[in-house]
């Protein structure tokens, strides 16, 4: 029995709209099976520094392409070690080229994410949504600046979790993109700074590493390793800061709120 013409071309239809993300599934499967995440870690920022910095002194235009290409890649994937790669650009770059290049690449990424979930389930989302579901749809779009801008800014929120739900809450591109860059600025820049003095970190890390070596032989390589969690660069003061700008980009909504006449 053969499928009629109106299934194929419903069929058809639907392969051109989700290929885009079945192809980032697959690609994240992919990078997670190969490990290749784990190498994302200040001990291997470390180990490598000296490669590394010998790579950008022979041609610095080009080392900064690959980074501002692998953070895109590691933002789009929803790879975990965002927070090393902007301490290494700091590290690598400097706290200015490098925080820039960051915020470039984080922006592609999270701009890949968006696209994709807005062409293969956006539209299916709208359609199917119900009444509740329509106008919080409805309520996040007529501030969605507002809105994004405090979940960019405030760390609480995966930032995967902040790349997609705008695609499949119809927000507009412009919106954002403009939201995406503003709203990492000020954290990105911060591990940036981090990243641009590490240098005493890492030389300390490196002589407690050889010291734990030294008292615990050969075997002891899986219990010494750099204890430096990029985690920790978020301190109490850095995300007070923070919550506060997220509360500054929310005004707007509160002044709306009060200004509605109320029944």
């Amino acid at each position: 029995m053969t499928a009629s013409p109106d299934r194929v071309d419903a069929t058809k239809i639907w392969l051109k709209r989700l290929w885009p993300l079945i192809a980032l599934i697959a690609a994240m499967a992919f990078v997670f099976a190969m490990g290749w995440h784990r190498y994302l870690t200040i001990g291997a920022l470390a180990e490598n520094r000296e490669a590394l910095r010998a790579l950008i002194g022979a041609n610095t235009v080009l080392s900064l392409a690959i980074f501002i290409a692998l953070y895109a890649a590691v933002v789009a994937l929803s790879v975990p070690g965002g927070a090393v790669l902007t301490i290494a650009g700091g590290f690598l770059f400097g706290w200015l080229l490098g925080g820039a290049a960051s915020i470039l690449g984080a922006t592609i990424g999270a701009t890949i994410v968006f696209l994709i979930a807005r062409s293969a389930l956006g539209d299916l989302l709208a359609a199917r949504a119900g009444p509740w579901l329509s106008r919080f749809r409805q309520g996040f779009q007529e501030d969605a600046f507002s809105y994004l801008l405090f979940l960019r800014l405030v760390p609480i929120f995966p930032f995967w979790l902040v790349n997609l739900a705008p695609g499949l809450l119809g927000v507009s591109f412009g919106t954002y993109v403009a939201t995406t860059i503003l709203g990492i600025i000020p954290g990105t820049f911060a591990y940036a700074l981090a990243g641009n003095g590490l240098d005493s970190v890492i030389e300390a890390q490196q002589a407690a590493h050889q010291s734990c070596l030294a008292k615990l032989g050969p075997g002891g390589q899986e219990s010494c390793s750099y204890a430096l969690d990029p985690g920790a660069l978020l301190t109490p003061e850095l995300i007070a800061g923070l919550v506060a700008l997220g509360l500054v980009a929310l005004i707007p909504v509160a002044v709306k709120w009060f200004r509605r006449p109320r029944a």
